[in-house]
């Protein structure tokens, strides 16, 4: 049997230090991690994880892990597990101190776990959204000092992975609708088919190789697919007018920006950068774009990401009135404006994550 180590702090400032670390946290993984790493270094586990319930998989995918752990052997714990059934029915945290004689922990001892805790999260409707696992490799009987430990950190860990998968699941619900809208606006405005994902995709890429934060790569995302919401006012009559626009019909086309923007203000949850975009997707570096004549570092970063994307996407692409370029003529044409129409050290990027070199 082996002891857990000696505790470095007070259960109770290590609680206050993890709820404080909780509150701030962004996202469901980061938030768990700290309640991992200290189930590790204050009880006897070799290691740790979090599960969370994926409705699509149907399994409990794992989020956050700490330790050793032989998680990389498994995708996941299938709701049809034997620990997963008596967690469903379970209102507090399961004590196993040799997981070779518990029914319940069948198919762990061949993992390498030989003594177990599992602490089952609910939500507010009792449904089982999530598992918090920790383990040692021999068999060990948890002290009271550890249990106490542990009630106390996955209480916490409850309240947290409740909010915090909600807000998961409201942003994945988001996030489907936005994507949805701007497939609808693709196919009105007679795009390329794929162009939304395409240029979101790519938009996000470089997104992560000019050193956007998660939260910043979700609103670029969201804001690429609403980039054109405002063509949504438009008269077929201008929205496919195959030819050259007349100075009425110019007017009328840029005022979409406008309208764009006033039609995703009333999407409270959008941030700000997601309104950027649509905002500063047509302003140009040098100051000669529109709808405000922005120039250089005042038009916001994530409209100077898309801007380039969009146009490079509508250049690789088959339209109605001309053939697809290649990439590098596609690459050459977006760096002859760097300066003018696109941010330098975005085309730079740009170059960079396509892996080309175009003079």
């Amino acid at each position: 049997m082996t002891e857990p180590p000696t505790p470095q702090v007070s259960y109770a400032e290590l609680t206050l230090q993890l709820t404080r670390l909780g509150l701030n946290a962004p996202d469901l993984g980061s938030a768990m991690q700290p309640v991992l790493d200290a189930l590790v270094t204050h009880t006897a586990a070799d290691g740790a994880g979090y599960f969370q319930w994926w409705e699509s998989e149907q399994t409990f995918r794992i989020r956050a892990v700490s330790g050793r752990h032989p998680w990389h052997a498994t995708s996941g714990l299938p709701a049809t597990l034997p620990l997963i059934q008596a967690l469903r029915a379970a209102d507090s945290v399961s004590f196993y101190t040799d997981t070779l004689t518990h029914p319940a922990a069948t198919g762990f001892p061949a993992l390498g776990m030989h003594a177990l805790i599992a602490a089952p999260v609910h939500d507010r409707q009792g449904h089982l959204i999530g598992a918090l696992l920790a383990h040692a490799h021999i068999p060990h009987v948890w002290t009271d000092i550890e249990c106490a430990l542990t009630g106390s950190v996955t209480g916490l860990l409850a309240l947290l992975a409740a909010r915090l998968d909600a807000e998961e699941r409201e942003r994945e619900a988001h996030e489907s609708a936005l994507r949805t809208l701007g497939l609808f606006l693709e196919a009105r405005d007679a795009e390329t088919h794929g162009h939304t994902d395409r240029v979101t995709q790519l938009a996000v890429r470089l997104g992560r190789a000019l050193n956007l934060d998660e939260p910043s790569l979700c609103a670029l995302r969201w804001g690429a697919y609403l980039h054109d919401i405002g063509k949504i006012t438009l008269p077929d009559d201008v929205l496919r007018w195959p030819g050259p626009f007349s100075p009425a019909q110019r007017e009328r086309m840029r005022v979409h920006v406008e309208e764009g923007v006033s039609l995703a203000q009333q999407l409270t949850f959008l941030p700000q950068p997601a309104l950027d975009v649509i905002a500063a997707h047509h302003e140009r570096w040098d100051g000669s774009g529109y709808p405000l004549g922005q120039r250089g570092q005042n038009i916001p970063l994530p409209a100077r990401i898309f801007a380039v994307c969009d146009v490079f996407d509508a250049l690789t692409s088959n339209r109605p009135y001309k053939h697809a370029w290649s990439t590098d003529e596609a690459l050459a044409f977006v760096q002859s404006a760097s300066g003018t129409h696109f941010d330098p050290q975005v085309v730079q990027a740009l170059v960079k994550v396509l892996g080309h070199h175009a003079a």
